[in-house]
């Protein structure tokens, strides 16, 4: 913890917070066809977009039981929100999506100018409207580069969003992928201890009505009747949110802990828990001029529920009708922000346990939050969790020399096949000498390496910024393009297509399709067109399926695609020369397709030379 002013914690200046809360509660207050707020100031370096609320449970849940929609990945809408080697999208709220496609064709063009005049930017949003601000960052920040591009005088200064009091806007995914971009230091949320809509989405909708309805009627600024404090209702939400909270919390905090017990797991199959997840830098507001700076999403979730719990039971009414005001506290709360005090956790190993009523320091801050021991156990699983995936990439970066010289040793074996006019995927297929098992030694040595990576990325073991990491994707792109080839001579070596199948529906690796993902989407072109190192299984497949070159037809555009893409990869050396030798497995097809095909063939000057 450091005692520090909330500007310098979370690089934003304290007046910005407090304009951007104003204008967030004014938007409220926009007519029906206003999607949203500019607010310039003259001689400002900042312009504040600002979006209303939605008070409607169908402007909340487009669908039970959480609402949530997977982000289209064909074309997707957020190409950045994905793991790019498992190839699983980000999970969304689909109403807040809704309203953020229809309000960003007429809030574009504003972006822009105001990119245009080198103003910094920030998205703001109170309530519902705070997950359209997290969109719209998100949206600005994967067409940044296009923006600077397009006119290099353009501002170069990041966006910031920050919200009050926001519902969770999607699952794990975003948290990992904006992680992984060096992203996640730009979402600002300020959640007040007690407010009950930064955790609705934890609560199926099944459960919710008809009390969520009621009280999103009492938080409506713009409600016409006059309703009465919902007591009643208030409690009921209360109940059912904290609940179902809790299944969340405790099923997460398994995980955090290690915990080897299938139970947890069995439940889910009878229990479908919300997919709802933190994500960027939470400040909890504890009503006791006291700021907590939580930037681990583990953490920032544990939070969430057990610093809204009850300290008895007669309290039960109060604190759920307080939960509900609570919502509409943050300018008030922030109105003196320059003099409260800021408890930063950016190490969470070490915290005091014990929540004596005399503690001081950290102890003092946990108490004012109402964590209990169960709850500071979490918060430290949740950074040993961190710190865990940190050791497994020391342990991975200390396996580069290996990967080196295994990559260095494959290389050569190829150039010294290539002097002997073997092109050496044919040698290893071959193997009749030792230079032939060496060389498949080498490649069983890097495929433990790397199925070890793969599989800590599959389980996401690793720091979310790994595969982000330049480096390794030179590195993957290397051992793809030098030991595949290997991999795939020695899968037909051994017939393995007759039992399983072709190699490319059955028999590749994920640490090649991992790797392959990563250059395409460092490069940002199209899943598959980095199919390089495939070459030689679909040259063993289209052998396979030419046998009897009458069925040359049925697979012609096919091979016209190949070729294509052939020329394209030699020109740009991602293939060697070594693939056209006279005697290599592909020559030999290729000149029994037909004449007339081989004559127009782009490729021919390949062959022929």
């Amino acid at each position: 913890m450091a005692s520090e002013r909330l500007g310098e914690v979370i690089s934003m200046k304290e007046e910005v917070i407090k304009k951007a809360c104003s204008i967030a509660m004014k938007a409220h207050k926009l007519p029906e066809k206003q999607l949203y707020l500019v607010e310039k100031n003259r001689g400002s370096s900042d312009v504040i977009f600002s979006f209303p609320g939605s008070w409607t449970i169908s402007d909340w849940f487009s669908r039970s039981p959480f609402g949530e929609k997977m982000i289209d990945p064909h074309p997707p809408q957020f190409a950045s929100l994905r793991s790019i080697g498992n190839d699983q999208v980000a999970t969304v709220n689909e109403a807040f999506l809704t309203r953020f496609q229809a309000i960003l064709p007429q809030l574009q063009n504003e972006v822009v100018k105001a990119v245009a005049e080198r103003k910094q930017i920030v998205f703001t949003g109170h309530s519902s409207a705070g997950p359209i601000a997290v969109l719209m960052t998100v949206w600005f920040l994967e067409n940044w580069e296009n923006f600077i591009k397009s006119d290099p005088s353009t501002s170069r200064m990041p966006p910031i969003c920050v919200t009050f009091g926001s519902p969770l806007v999607g699952d794990f995914i975003i948290n990992h992928a904006l992680r992984r971009e060096s992203w996640s230091h730009y979402f600002i949320h300020f959640v007040m201890r007690y407010d009950i809509v930064p955790r609705v989405l934890l609560a199926p909708l099944s459960s919710l009505e008809p009390e969520l309805k009621t009280i999103l009627d009492f938080l409506n600024p713009k409600c016409t009747i006059h309703i009465q404090e919902p007591t009643r209702e208030a409690s009921a939400l209360y109940v059912t949110v904290m609940s179902n909270a809790s299944s969340v919390a405790s099923h997460a905090a398994c995980h955090l802990m290690g915990n080897t017990n299938k139970l947890s797991d069995t439940l889910l199959s009878f229990i479908e828990l919300s997919p709802y997840r933190p994500f960027g830098t939470y400040v909890f507001c504890t009503g006791d001029r006291e700021l907590v700076v939580m930037k681990n999403p583990d953490a920032v979730l544990q939070i969430l529920f057990y610093s809204s719990q009850l300290s008895s039971e007669v309290e039960g009414p109060e604190i759920a009708l307080r939960s509900v005001k609570d919502h509409f506290n943050y300018q008030s709360e922030l109105q003196n922000l320059e003099t409260k005090g800021v408890a930063h956790f950016d190490n969470l190993e070490g915290l005091p346990l014990s929540s004596n009523v005399g503690a001081a320091g950290l102890g003092l801050v946990l108490n004012n939050l109402g964590l209990s021991t169960r709850a500071r156990l979490c918060l430290c699983a949740a950074g040993e969790l961190e710190k865990q995936k940190r050791r497994n990439q020391d342990k991975i970066n200390k396996k580069k020399t290996d990967i080196e010289k295994g990559l260095l040793a494959l290389e050569g074996y190829k150039t010294r096949c290539e002097a002997g006019r073997v092109s050496y995927y044919d040698a290893l297929k071959l193997s009749k000498d030792t230079d032939d098992f060496n060389a498949n030694v080498r490649r069983l040595e890097l495929a433990g390496i790397f199925d070890e990576i793969m599989e800590m990325l599959k389980r996401y073991e690793l720091p979310d910024e790994f595969e982000g990491h330049r480096e390794w994707i030179n590195i993957g792109t290397r051992y793809r393009r030098i030991v595949e080839p290997l991999d795939i001579a020695n899968y037909y070596r051994h017939l393995k297509n007759e039992d399983t199948g072709p190699y490319m529906k059955r028999g590749r690796p994920k640490r090649y399709r991992y790797t392959q993902r990563w250059l395409e989407y460092a490069l940002k072109i199209s899943a598959g067109s980095s199919g390089e190192s495939c070459f030689w299984a679909r040259i063993e497949d289209l052998c396979l399926r030419t046998i009897n070159m009458g069925l040359f037809e049925d697979v012609k555009e096919e091979i016209l695609s190949l070729e294509k893409q052939v020329e394209k990869w030699v020109q740009n050396r991602e293939l060697g020369d070594d693939i056209f030798f006279e005697d290599s497995t592909f020559v030999k097809w290729w000149k029994k397709l037909p004449q007339q095909h081989r004559s127009g063939s782009c490729i021919s000057k390949f062959i022929n030379n």
